[in-house]
């Protein structure tokens, strides 16, 4: 086989389907083995086939709609859980007021600022969020760690962009503080997953197994987990 003909058999052809009231983005390759459907966190429909017929993706795309807009439903819904600064706040998967005793923290900081500064008002937010995932998930870490009868050598507190959390080869346990907008059982699968890496740094079908130990539902829990973009 020349160049060319590499070229040729390695090629991507991108278009764009109209199915149902949906719009999917279509990439054939020829060196693909089977197909493909993924729904992104923005909302995007992605289609991924070797060379295939119109027809076989229509019959595709019929077999799998009700997978598609289930995915699209989970992203609508907690999308839905944006909240208005200075007057919500989110924490636990779900929205309370300002004036409630959970956001008392948060009041009393943003009465000392000047509202109408937004950067001032996020920095605030993030101060709470902060301080809050560190009391409360500082208690579940050390719960779990003791029911595990592991040890971990620190905890870390950051906002970060693409992961919950993390455990470093030297015990450390680092956990996202947005962690504490979702709801506390995806909390405790995170933790118990942590600090599963104490035991098996990797996701071994023996890593997975010692963290459905604890958090039987795990299966269930990462796929729903799957579904929440809050960052």
């Amino acid at each position: 086989m020349d160049s060319k003909e590499q070229m040729q058999k390695t090629q991507l052809n991108t278009s764009k389907i109209n199915f149902n009231d949906l719009e999917i983005l279509h990439l054939q390759k020829p060196t693909l083995k089977n197909s493909y459907i993924s729904v992104k966190k923005n909302g995007e429909i992605l289609l991924k086939t070797p060379k295939v017929s119109s027809a076989f993706v229509q019959k595709l795309l019929i077999q799998r709609e009700p997978w598609i807009r289930k995915q699209l439903k989970n992203i609508e819904s907690f999308n839905s859980l944006s909240i208005n600064f200075q007057d919500e706040v989110l924490l636990f998967g779900e929205i309370f007021s300002i004036d409630s005793d959970e956001a008392e923290e948060l009041r009393e900081s943003l009465a000392k600022i000047d509202t109408s500064n937004e950067e001032a008002i996020l920095k605030c937010y993030y101060r709470f969020y902060k301080s809050f995932a560190t009391f409360y998930l500082t208690q579940r870490v050390e719960y779990f760690a003791e029911v595990m009868k592991l040890s971990f050598s620190e905890i870390k507190f950051k906002k970060m962009r693409s992961r919950w959390g993390s455990c470093s080869s030297r015990g450390v346990i680092t956990l996202n503080i947005e962690l504490v907008k979702i709801d506390k059982k995806l909390i405790d699968f995170i933790v118990v997953h942590e600090l599963s890496h104490l035991v098996h740094m990797n996701h071994s079908k023996k890593f997975h197994a010692h963290v459905c130990e604890y958090i039987p539902e795990a299966k269930a829990l990462n796929r729903e987990l799957k579904a929440i973009h809050l960052l």
